[in-house]
């Protein structure tokens, strides 16, 4: 059993729903990692800058920002690389 918790916020399933479904495969093994490991060195976590989110790689070019609650990650946005200037 894994030692972190994964809730996902409502509008994150639509984005997700957009996503090809190579990029799916991927976030789902980096979901994986997130909930075993998450120092993980391939999520590459770190903190938005200015902003209480976080976020980790799915790829080169996705992305997805999340919150931490001690031992639960919520899940808001999953996307490009783009998606990270909203929080800038």
């Amino acid at each position: 059993m894994s030692k972190y918790l994964i809730a996902i916020e409502p509008d994150f399933l639509p984005q997700y729903d957009e996503l090809a479904g190579e990029i799916k495969k991927k976030f789902k093994k980096q979901i994986s990692l997130l909930k075993e490991n998450p120092k993980h060195p391939s999520l590459k976590i770190h903190k938005l800058e200015g902003s209480e989110f976080r976020e980790f790689y799915v790829d080169d070019f996705y992305r997805c920002i999340f919150k931490q609650e001690g031992n639960i990650y919520k899940l808001y946005f999953v996307g490009t690389h783009k998606l990270i200037d909203r929080f800038k």
